[in-house]
């Protein structure tokens, strides 16, 4: 008969490496590690950002193939965005559960499959559900502000390194554009979404040369450890990795409303979902926004458009930098602040071209930059056992701000609202109330980053 201690004795000598290697909680992080994870993380997002912005580059496209008008269209990608925010309610689970190098690979292979499949679409139905898969890809970024949060935990510039990373989408977006003008009168668009789903795979491929979080695998020690009865060890490994409490237990939803959490996770959904309205607003429909409330022509719009976008890219490096020193919630908070000043004062000013160029760049460098700090202050805000959790919950709700905001902006039109002030309504007074709610999240990297590897090293 097998006897309690001889099972506790099996599972211990299950967990014990084999002589000679490192457990993997304990693998050191060097920089080649920190390198190696950051490239994969930032070609994984500049793919998934490829696929994602691809279909809204190529939808005109289709829905000629199809014989749709714009409304038709119009309403086709609003259910999928539907079915988008249905899909990318699973990530958190997968993260929390079967850890972020697994998660990583799953969600690009999902958008794979969506990309691919996209291309096989024989209506209106069939590309609603195939393009929902596609909340995969989006939430790849969920991902990374998890896995590099913790891969990133003793370096000195760990926002500015993850800004680098998530500057991804504007290189997506770029890319995007710009290989859909040279495949699509030599492959049409079905293949062009096939050599996306290409791309996904080459990352998937290379995603599995990468290491597991060692802080998940801590976690995931202290939860055996805890099942064996080794209290000791187990409190000594949570302790060795900054682990609260409840990391050994098997989390869900529920554990992110809990009274230490409830308000922060309250808060960073709110600000997820009036950022992408705003998003919605000056960034996708940005040309349509400009030709109807500052009269500037099609082509001049796209012009601005690619301009801003560059400065775009700029903001993210800089909140990234800001946001390792002055704090990343103060950091998020003043950038969409100052992002709602300036876009309203390039509503309500002339029509100058010059002014117009300049505010509408200010204005999406306040508007993107900050997520660069946001999404690394979401990781650090969220204990180890639910950080994928949390970050998820609040993170779908930026498809719920994107359908918003179109809706919004489409009903105050429908009204005879003026454009100018449509747009101030949805987008501009969007970013002063997601700038607001991030003041009920939680305190981070106070202490700032640089004085915290400190730290660290004296340890």
């Amino acid at each position: 008969m097998t006897t309690p201690s001889a099972i506790k004795d099996a599972q211990n000598q299950r967990s014990t490496p084999p002589t000679g290697q490192t457990a993997p909680w304990d693998v050191p992080i060097t920089k080649k590690t920190i390198t190696q994870v950051s490239i994969v993380c930032f070609i994984a997002w500049v793919a998934s950002v490829y696929d994602y912005t691809l279909f809204g580059t190529l939808l005109p496209v289709i829905a000629a193939d199809f014989g749709w008008d714009a409304g038709q269209a119009t309403m086709i990608n609003t259910f999928a965005t539907v079915g988008v925010f249905i899909v990318s309610l699973v990530v958190g689970t997968i993260l929390d559960r079967l850890g972020r190098k697994r998660a990583l690979i799953l969600l690009m292979i999902g958008g794979a499959v969506a990309s691919g499949l996209t291309g096989a679409a024989v209506g209106a139905a069939s590309l609603v559900i195939i393009r929902a898969f596609s909340g995969f890809s989006i939430s790849e970024e969920v991902v990374n502000a998890v896995y590099l949060n913790e891969i990133y935990k003793k370096a000195k510039s760990r926002g500015f390194m993850f800004s680098l990373v998530q500057s991804g989408w504007p290189v997506g977006a770029l890319l995007s554009a710009g290989l859909s003008a040279l495949l699509l009168p030599i492959i049409g668009w079905r293949w062009s979404f096939v050599f996306a789903a290409a791309l996904s795979l080459i990352v998937v491929a290379v995603a599995t040369r990468l290491p597991e979080s060692p802080t998940f695998a801590a976690m995931k020690e202290v939860r055996r450890r805890r099942a064996a009865d080794d209290i000791e060890g187990a409190n000594s490994l949570a302790a060795e990795h900054d682990l609260e409490v409840a990391s050994q237990y098997k989390t869900g939803l529920k554990d992110v409303f809990t009274k230490e959490l409830r308000m922060n996770t309250i808060c960073l959904s709110l600000a997820w979902f009036f950022s992408w309205v705003a998003i919605q607003v000056f960034s996708v429909l940005g040309t349509t926004v400009l030709v109807e409330a500052k009269a500037v022509s099609f082509d001049n719009a796209l012009l601005i458009l690619v301009i801003a976008n560059a400065v775009a890219f700029l903001g993210y490096l800089v909140h990234g930098w800001v946001g390792d020193r002055l704090g990343r919630k103060l950091t998020v908070t003043l950038g969409w602040v100052l992002g709602g000043v300036s876009s309203t004062v390039m509503l309500f000013g002339p029509s100058d071209a010059t002014f117009v160029i300049t505010l509408y760049a200010i204005t999406l460098f306040f508007l993107t930059g900050p997520f660069a700090a946001l999404l690394f202050h979401m990781g650090e805000s969220f204990p180890a056992h639910v950080r994928g959790m949390g970050t998820n919950v609040a993170h779908v709700m930026a498809p719920v701000g994107g359908i918003a905001g179109s809706f919004f902006l489409g009903a105050l039109l429908l009204a005879d609202v003026d454009m100018m002030w449509a747009a101030f309504f949805t987008g501009s007074l969007g970013l002063f109330l997601a700038g607001l709610s991030m003041l009920g999240t939680r305190t981070t990297n106070r202490l700032g980053d640089h004085k915290k590897a400190k730290e660290y090293a004296a340890a």
